[in-house]
């Protein structure tokens, strides 16, 4: 219980800084919930965070219809977030998203571990950009 408000803190300060960046970027916690998206995320993704509210992040990643820069399958334990979360590790990929409007976008994606101390994870920080715009 000791680490509940450490815990608790690193995933504040990741919010925050999502909060007032222009780079599109959400937050999975330590149990595998999606828990975040920030405005930015939201003009990509097509949906405010606020109607989603948390969801476990294979069920997000469902959603979003995500398949390679190709276009043929992509299973999630070859997404940049699967992997940060799974293996603890920086990844990074193009792949492509069907937006809950419908629309298709190539994406960079960059995901991270977030620790709060060198040998705990407190999830992962991903963010992510339309191929080209950066």
């Amino acid at each position: 219980m000791a680490d509940t408000p450490q815990k608790a803190l690193a995933l504040i300060v990741a919010r925050e800084l999502a909060a007032n960046l222009a780079t599109p970027m959400f937050l999975i916690d330590a149990s595998g919930d999606l828990v975040f998206y920030n405005d930015a995320a939201e003009q990509i993704i097509g949906k405010p965070f606020g109607e989603i509210g948390t969801i476990n992040a294979l069920e997000w990643g469902e959603m979003l219809k995500m398949t390679t820069s190709e276009g043929g399958p992509l299973r999630r334990r070859d997404t940049p977030p699967y992997i940060s979360f799974m293996e603890r590790r920086p990844a990074h990929s193009t792949l492509r998203v069907t937006a809950f409007d419908g629309t298709v976008r190539e994406l960079e994606v960059t995901a991270y571990p977030l620790f709060a101390k060198a040998d705990e994870m407190h999830g992962v920080v991903a963010i992510f950009w339309e191929k080209g715009t950066a």
